[in-house]
């Protein structure tokens, strides 16, 4: 389903409180489910609805599409992800895909996943205020991350990259730094299995059930097949049967 310049149906990048302390990093919102609209969205976001009411309108300006990914809005152009906004406890914020490939001499990006993601970059508004002030800057980011696209401009991972991690899952270490850092602490093998299990996931709500499930674990220390590890007896065991 894929909304262009309309006034309603806007969507979310799902923000989950997985835990009281990781709850800190994440805007509070009603309820767990996937937001399908716009208007659940915003419903959802408090006092930051009139700034993501001010992204919404000039990122359809530029114009992008609007389609729901992951469980929230994401905004493309010819297929391609360009950016997202969510809003959290603390800021409201802009995700571009390929922000690293931006010139941003403004600087105005940050990439909250240092070590994990070179091309996810995000930009962080305090206020809806501070939106208004940085309007046409907004939309001049937009409009050269649009270009880039239609250029063919993309990072890539590396060929020889040891771990690619999904969007979705890129989104919610850039929205958590305790996530982030627990995601870091992992052995490579567990962070291997976490990234493909979000892969193999095909649709939003598979995806943000799934994310559900590892977040927790995540800020455990846990492997997503530990449990299972601990159920296979050891071999000495097996020769004793």
């Amino acid at each position: 389903m894929i909304f262009t310049n309309s006034a309603t149906g806007v969507n979310r990048w799902k923000v989950m409180a997985v835990s009281a302390k990781s709850a800190e990093n994440h805007f509070t919102h009603p309820n767990m489910k996937t937001v399908k609209t716009v208007d659940e969205y915003l419903a959802s976001c408090g006092d930051w609805q009139e700034a993501l009411a001010l992204l919404r309108e000039i990122l359809l300006a530029v114009p992008l599409e609007e389609t729901i990914k992951w469980g929230g809005p994401v905004y493309t152009s010819d297929g391609k992800n360009i950016a997202g906004m969510a809003a959290f406890k603390s800021y409201a914020g802009i995700w571009f895909y390929q922000g690293a490939l931006l010139e941003d001499r403004q600087k105005k990006l940050v990439n909250a996943q240092e070590g994990i993601t070179k091309a996810l970059q995000q930009w962080r508004f305090g206020s809806a205020d501070e939106i208004r002030q940085e309007r046409e800057t907004i939309r001049q980011y937009l409009l050269e991350a649009v270009f880039n696209q239609k250029q063919g401009k993309t990072i890539r991972p590396e060929k020889n990259a040891a771990l690619v991690i999904p969007d979705a899952l890129e989104e919610e270490l850039a929205a958590d730094e305790k996530l982030r850092h627990g995601f870091e602490a992992l052995p490579l093998l567990q962070k291997r299995d976490f990234a493909e299990y979000i892969r193999e996931a095909k649709r939003a709500k598979t995806i943000q059930e799934r994310l559900k499930k590892i977040i927790p674990m995540i800020l455990r220390g846990e492997g997503l097949n530990d449990k299972y590890k601990k159920q296979i007896p050891h071999s000495s065991e097996n020769q004793h049967k």
